[in-house]
């Protein structure tokens, strides 16, 4: 009797791997501009694809078309720092919008859904071996042991706004547009360093209850992706 239990469990293994529904989410970056006359599409795509099952996709309204006329109401610097640690990284002329990064791996202009589809699908056949990310309330997160690269890897708290929002552009090349945004990120924060060993790290107080978390791990200065988790709701 056994024997045919022992036989039984190794079909089941054979048929559905240990760890074979747990794949790796993808992280997809679009950084927009409420002035940007080119973004709305990629604005819209991307609101599709925060619908889609394992694709985290946020928007960073960036500050560089300000003096266009209109005074972007989400931007902040560090977001539009982010996205020139990027441009570094992926040896670029220059920031641009809408531009979308896929898992800190490639980057593509955010109007060529195809071409944003295809890096998604690439980045989810990659190989992954991303720590594992536990909340501890919501003051705390532990990130466990994994590999990582000689010099580690930076943590970073990003929260978001789940809701859609919509905008009333009344300047600047979008005057009299009302601009639709979607998971708009409001607060990105470096929380310290990871270097393959468990480490914990403190979590300020959202400023808004609706507020989405997320706790990234990525190589410095606009590496890949490593891994990031959400608290569970």
């Amino acid at each position: 009797m056994a024997m045919r239990k022992a036989a039984l469990f190794s079909v089941i293994l054979l048929v559905w791997p240990i760890g074979a529904a747990a794949k790796t989410p993808i992280l997809v970056e679009l950084f927009t501009a409420q002035g940007c006359g080119a973004c709305r599409d990629a604005n819209s795509y991307l609101a599709k694809l925060t619908e889609r099952p394992g694709v985290l996709g946020l928007t960073y309204s960036v500050d560089y078309w300000d003096y266009l006329g209109w005074t972007d109401t989400f931007a902040r610097p560090e977001y539009a720092e982010r996205q020139r640690a990027y441009v570094t990284r992926l040896k670029l002329r220059e920031p641009y919008t809408p531009q979308v990064v896929v898992d800190g791996r490639e980057e593509v202009q955010g109007q060529k859904t195809a071409e944003v589809d295809r890096l998604i699908r690439a980045a989810a056949s990659a190989p992954h071996n991303p720590p594992d990310i536990r909340f501890v309330g919501g003051r705390r997160v532990d990130v466990g042991s994994g590999r990582v690269a000689k010099g580690g890897a930076e943590v970073w708290l990003i929260r978001y706004d789940p809701r859609a929002v919509e905008v009333a552009v009344k300047a600047g090349d979008n005057r009299g547009e009302t601009v639709s945004q979607k998971n708009v990120v409001r607060q990105v924060k470096r929380l310290g360093l990871w270097r393959g060993r468990p480490v914990a790290f403190r979590l300020p107080a959202a400023a808004d209850e609706g507020f989405k978390t997320v706790v990234v791990v990525q190589a410095p200065k606009g590496g890949r992706i490593l891994g990031f988790g959400q608290p569970k709701t």
